[in-house]
């Protein structure tokens, strides 16, 4: 057979050796067609169970002797045509026999809110500028001594600054120092664990401190535990990069790109947050009512209200961003795995064809899945502020509560991510509905062992660590600096935990988004491998190679497919 062949002769010229080869009738697959040869297009009529790209199904069934499918899978890339020459683009490439756009309402509904959060913002930031000198011009200088004032904007700048310049510092040391690149995570989130520890200690905020150590033994267990899977992420995370460099490819700009707009975003979010303080808080007194409040309608229910809906809101909104963003870079990715062997190569545009596809007919798909993540992420942000409120107040036992219940939501969130990443490289190369994706990705990953491969790489944990690490920063930047400056609304530290909850916020999103297409391409080249796993040993043996090296398994999971 022309992959068992080809296979064997490299790995002989190179000491190796193919584990239990098959032979070419129990296999279940056949060699390539002819590159010119386009693959069959659903007609309508009764076809095979299962094809792939480039792969026709064999009439005799595989042996039972490996990880598959047990019912009839759904089909891959059957609309999947190589390129024939370097002119032809991505939407030629991976084509959608019927065009249409998938979950429709879940984009109608996220264009609805996003339509209310400008309405909001703009209301507010107009009452606002109304009575700007009474929430004075500076850190100083205001007469606000009950709600957020230009104090809080100027402290949310200092947050956005940080987070953005570490943030694409964090993403330049994974592009330059690949190899240290976990290490220095682990090692720099452990440290910051144990130091904010010790620092809330220090100042006898005890609830405080006690919890951040619990957290720091965590964090070195977790440590530690990394180390035997740190070379298999290497290799993961090296040949990312290495693709990353690639012509055709956009990664680095995307993640520039995406981190100014999450910045934007984030800056705007900010501003409307300490507005809506400012032109709907209630006075302490009639000697320092709120002018803004003069005409009536300020409660501080409406505030609540207001504030739940822009958090949720943000929340959905760079959800989506990052969304997107991933959806684009695995169409990018995808292109690279499937064709960049080929002759025509990466297609034309394929990172613009992509974000083209991920913005019309699978916005709808996109905004579906973002609207799960940001539930939970609105659940998770309830607790922690909870968790900060009873922490300042001294309450160990309610601390801890909400600890345990942040925990558990954060354990929901990881796992609904995961399904979500997986499942938007589907929609990014075939533009199936986000259910159908979302089940057909995971069912075939799981079914062929790669979902066991995915779990034994750091790349998501890492950078999950690293965004933790960029928001610890930006919360003790916002704790050090109400406490350097005193505002008089803060008296008490009455705003101290929703203002760091909220700098928290700030600086893991920025951080998520500019990781975010490090993590897009290895997600997308474990579906890939899933999808075709005889790509990779033909057309990228030297990455088979070096996996090979650090993760011998792969070798039996692609000849028992």
């Amino acid at each position: 057979m022309a992959y068992q062949g080809q296979a064997a002769d490299y790995y002989n010229n190179n000491n190796y050796q193919l584990i239990d080869s098959p032979p070419h009738n129990q296999t279940g697959y056949q060699s390539y067609p002819p590159p010119s040869t386009a693959p069959p297009q659903n007609n309508g009529q009764n076809q095979q169970p299962y094809q792939q790209p480039y792969l026709q199904p064999h009439q005799q069934q595989p042996p039972n002797d490996g990880p598959k499918f047990n019912q009839q899978p759904p089909t891959y890339g059957q609309n999947f045509a190589p390129p024939q020459d370097n002119k032809q683009s991505f939407q030629d490439t991976f084509k959608i026999p019927k065009p249409k756009y998938n979950d429709l309402w879940a984009g109608l509904l996220f264009l609805a809110t996003f339509c209310g959060f400008v309405a909001v913002s703009g209301l507010t930031l107009y009452r606002y500028s109304r009575y700007h000198s009474f929430n004075g011009g500076g850190i100083y200088g205001s007469a606000n001594d009950f709600s957020l004032d230009t104090n809080t904007i100027i402290l949310f700048a200092f947050v956005l600054a940080v987070g953005f310049a570490v943030s694409w510092a964090y993403f330049l040391s994974a592009r330059a120092f690949t190899k240290q690149f976990i290490w220095i995570t682990g090692i720099l989130n452990c440290v910051l664990a144990v130091g904010t520890a010790a620092y809330y200690l220090y100042r006898r905020l005890w609830s405080a401190g006690i919890i951040f150590a619990i957290f720091a033994i965590f964090a070195i267990i977790c440590f530690i535990s990394w180390i035997p899977r740190i070379p298999f992420t290497v290799v993961m995370m090296q040949q990312t990069m290495d693709v990353a460099r690639m012509k055709r490819v956009h990664v680095f700009l995307i993640s520039l790109i995406g981190g100014i707009i999450t910045v934007a975003l984030s800056a705007w979010f900010s501003i409307t947050l300490v507005a809506i303080y400012v032109s709907y808080m209630p006075g302490n007194s009639n000697s320092n009512a709120n002018p803004a409040c003069a005409d009536g309608g300020c409660s501080s229910g409406k505030v609540i209200g207001l504030v739940v809906f822009v958090t949720f809101a943000g929340y959905w909104i760079s959800e989506w961003l990052k969304a997107t963003i991933h959806t684009t870079v695995a169409g990018t990715y995808g292109s690279w795995y499937f064709c960049a062997g080929k002759p025509g190569g990466i297609p034309k545009g394929a990172t613009a064809g992509a974000l083209k596809r991920a913005t019309t007919y699978s916005f709808g798909s996109i905004s579906l899945g973002s609207l799960l993540v940001a539930i939970i992420n609105m659940l998770r942000q309830i607790c922690s502020v909870a968790q900060q409120q009873s922490s300042a107040d001294g309450n160990i036992i309610g601390t801890i509560m909400f600890c345990v219940l942040g925990c558990l939501i954060s354990i929901l969130q990881w796992a609904v991510e995961f399904i979500n990443r997986y499942a938007f490289c589907h929609i990014a190369l075939y533009g199936k509905a986000y259910i159908a994706a979302a089940k057909d990705t995971w069912k075939m990953m799981k079914d062929r062992g790669f979902d066991a491969m995915a779990a034994d790489c750091l790349v998501g944990p890492v950078i999950s660590m690293g965004s933790l690490f960029v928001a610890y920063l930006t919360a003790l930047l916002a704790y050090l600096y109400l406490e350097f400056t005193k505002p008089a609304y803060n008296d008490g530290r009455t705003f101290t935990p929703v203002i760091m909850a909220f700098s928290f916020l700030i600086g893991l999103q920025i951080c998520q988004v500019f990781m975010t297409p490090i993590s897009s391409g290895v997600e997308t080249i474990f579906v890939a491998m899933a999808w075709d796993p005889q790509v990779l040993m033909v057309d990228h043996p030297e990455f088979y190679e070096r996996l090979m090296h650090v993760y011998p398994q792969v070798q039996h999971m692609i000849q028992s497919v």
